[in-house]
């Protein structure tokens, strides 16, 4: 094996003077990724000042806010219209601003990313500047940032309908629509992340990486990648259930660790036969929905801490890169401060500020298993082929 290039691994190439005539059109996608990082964060603030039903109509294009006392009082006259307000009728004028003004800054930031996608986009196009075989995917991220804002519409319409008037529960949107609504924008992340990634990271190393691997390298490493994904995969179930616990309010009760109302499993709450069907519960229970939520959470801690300690010991260690080896340590502890943050929301009741960054949290640590996999492509399917293609192809001019 060659440990020179073992040990170099694939650093980002990030200029064309460097050799990466990619790396403008990288950037920019992680740039659009950073974007839409912060406009999770202000949805999750948006939704944990139950600011998201203070808007009660969608533009398209969006519009200003409301500038002079009349035009407010316009506004908040038709939120009274609302089933939501029937719940606040003590709400001030200066407190319905401040509850408008997180929503309306939410939208605004959407459609903000979405000019920062669509207009370099264009340039890049027109320039030939977009690497071959890279158009479906800008083609797709185009269409779900569209498609996020008619979803966020969807959900914020399953608050506002008048079957919700007579709700004695605080009225909240739908789990389930906001629950698509996460997915969309975590999909979208994952997938400006991914492809800015590749064209910071050239492939042209990979293969002169895995060719310097033994068989029992690539077998061993394989292993990692694997979990790799695994823990990725859970990271980003774990963080969808966490949108159930939040579209059901169910932070705020059992709060408590690691039991619940004293037990490990509290059977007798988890099924509540007035929801039906009963497989329902798994997504309305609260008790149900908030167990899940620890358990997923728990399985993925304990899966990062599996993966880090036989990754990082001295049979594995040094078959990573150091890409591999520093994402690993990054993944790690990310994963122990999400539990962290996630058992403080519980035991304190939702604070504002913890439940943020609980939520940005999960971002954080799905950003580092994604970047895991990513920094581990010189073992993956394609590569490995590839290889045996080319010794397969020296093989039979050797015999000619």
């Amino acid at each position: 094996m060659s440990a020179s290039v073992l040990q170099r691994g694939l650093p980002m190439i990030t200029s064309a003077v460097a050799g990466n005539q990619h790396a403008a059109v990288a950037k920019w996608l992680l740039g659009c990724s950073g974007v839409v990082a912060g406009i999770v964060h202000v949805g999750g603030v948006t939704r944990l000042t139950k600011s998201g039903l203070s808007m009660t109509d969608w533009k398209p294009l969006g519009s200003l806010p409301p500038r002079s006392d009349s035009e407010w009082t316009v506004e908040f006259d038709r939120y009274k219209q609302y089933p939501e307000f029937q719940q606040r009728q003590s709400m001030t004028l200066d407190e319905f601003k401040y509850i408008y003004f997180w929503e309306w800054g939410h939208r605004m930031l959407g459609r903000f990313v979405g000019v920062c996608f669509a207009a370099p986009l264009t340039y890049f196009a027109v320039k030939n500047k977009i690497p071959k075989g890279y158009y479906p995917r800008m083609f797709t991220l185009l269409t779900m940032g569209g498609t996020q804002g008619l979803i966020g519409w969807w959900m914020v319409k399953s608050g506002l309908g008048e079957d919700r008037r007579g709700d004695r529960k605080e009225i909240r949107v739908s789990p389930y629509r906001l629950a698509t609504h996460l997915t969309m924008a975590f999909s979208t992340y994952s997938l400006l992340l991914w492809t800015g990634l590749d064209l910071l990271h050239p492939s042209s190393r990979l293969k002169s990486i895995a060719s310097s691997l033994s068989k029992d390298a690539i077998r061993k490493l394989r292993y990692i990648r694997s979990g790799s994904i695994g823990v990725t995969t859970l990271t980003a179930i774990t963080a969808i259930s966490g949108a159930f616990v939040a579209g059901n309010d169910a932070g705020n009760a059992y709060n408590t660790f690691p039991l619940m109302a004293d037990q490990w499993i509290p059977w007798d709450d988890m099924i509540d036969e007035s929801i039906q069907p009963l497989y329902r519960n798994i997504f309305e229970n609260t008790a149900t929905v908030q167990w899940d939520h620890r358990a997923l959470a728990i399985t993925t801690a304990s899966s990062i801490l599996g993966l880090s300690t036989m990754a990082l010991s001295k049979n594995f260690s040094h078959l990573l890169t150091p890409q591999a080896r520093r994402g690993i340590i990054v993944m790690t502890t990310a994963g122990i401060g999400q539990v962290c943050l996630g058992i403080s929301t519980l035991l304190l009741y939702v604070p504002i500020n913890i439940a943020a960054a609980h939520q940005l949290g999960s971002l954080a640590l799905l950003s580092s298993g994604l970047y895991v996999v990513h920094s581990l492509r010189y073992v993956s399917p394609r590569v490995i082929q590839s290889i045996s293609k080319s010794s397969a192809m020296k093989d039979v001019a050797n015999i000619l």
